[in-house]
């Protein structure tokens, strides 16, 4: 005879220990950051906010000044995260970083989970009719089946 021990049920174990959520400061991006915030509280896992700074956005054409531009909204994002953090605090705790990368929303996504050894992605559905024609951030996400993509509305 051997000495087993009885297996024991393990709750939330093998869920994700990483999951990124991309911002750009919409209303569909902040949800799906507060969405992907409880994913995380529940799981006990890292949540990684991840903004990717445009490199060519619409108004660098016209001269704008770009990269204070979204330097200015990586700012402000960081600012009202961690408000919101300060706000609930004695609610919940999640563990959180806040990164930036250049590029498209995509890539820099893809970046953002292979660096960060993402376990989930989760995206706001996009705002922009334009998507409909090319296809947005999330339904090339999905498409590339390498994690599993969340959207919300």
């Amino acid at each position: 005879m051997t000495d087993q021990q009885p297996h024991q049920f393990e709750r939330g174990t093998d869920g994700p220990k990483v999951i990124v959520a991309g911002l750009d400061g919409s209303d569909s991006s902040m949800r799906a950051a507060a969405y992907a915030a409880g994913l995380a509280r529940r799981q006990n896992a890292l949540l990684a906010l991840v903004y990717v700074q445009p490199v060519m956005p619409p108004g660098a054409a016209l001269g704008a000044p770009v990269a204070d531009t979204t330097g200015e909204v990586a700012e402000g994002l960081v600012n009202e995260i961690r408000a919101a953090t300060e706000r609930l605090k004695d609610i919940w705790d999640v563990r959180w970083e806040f990164h930036t990368f250049r590029g498209d929303a995509y890539n820099g996504l893809v970046t953002a989970a292979d660096e960060l050894k993402a376990d989930a992605i989760v995206v706001g559905a996009s705002e922009s009719a334009g998507h409909r024609f090319i296809g947005s951030v999330a339904i090339r996400l999905v498409k590339a089946g390498r994690w599993p993509v969340t959207v919300v509305p």
